[in-house]
């Protein structure tokens, strides 16, 4: 549960709520037993918000959505097809420069919702694109 000073210092710049998702989103993730890789990975034009391994040596590739509400549109909506094929290939570039080749491999989304009281909604949407 948020203090009201806490939400209303986080509603003040989209880049501070979307920090705040971001954090909140790997918490999540490092609960349910995934480990981070880096952050922010970006090259060529792209951006991962977050690589993370799994138990199994999976290699999660993910984006984080951070919406004050969905109020107009639900988070998810955010990522676009044109947004999955920079994931996609902002993926092939960070496996290329680390020479990674023979470990499964995913795609997820996590959406944080803020709302306007309450804990965030956190919902992770394992595979959420190919």
């Amino acid at each position: 549960m948020l203090l009201p000073w806490v939400r209303k210092k986080l509603l003040a710049t989209p880049a501070r709520l979307g920090r705040w998702g971001q954090d909140q989103a790997e918490r999540h993730l490092k609960r349910r037993g995934c480990r981070t890789l880096t952050r922010n990975y970006s090259c060529g034009g792209g951006e991962v918000d977050l690589v993370m391994t799994e138990a199994d040596g999976t290699l999660v590739f993910i984006e984080v959505k951070t919406r004050r509400n969905e109020d107009f549109l639900p988070a998810m909506a955010a990522v676009t097809q044109e947004k999955k094929r920079k994931i996609i290939r902002t993926a092939k570039r960070f496996l290329k420069q680390f020479r990674i080749s023979d470990r499964p491999l995913r795609f997820d989304i996590v959406t944080v919702v803020l709302g306007a009281k309450g804990p965030p909604d956190i919902r992770h949407y394992p595979n959420a694109f190919y």
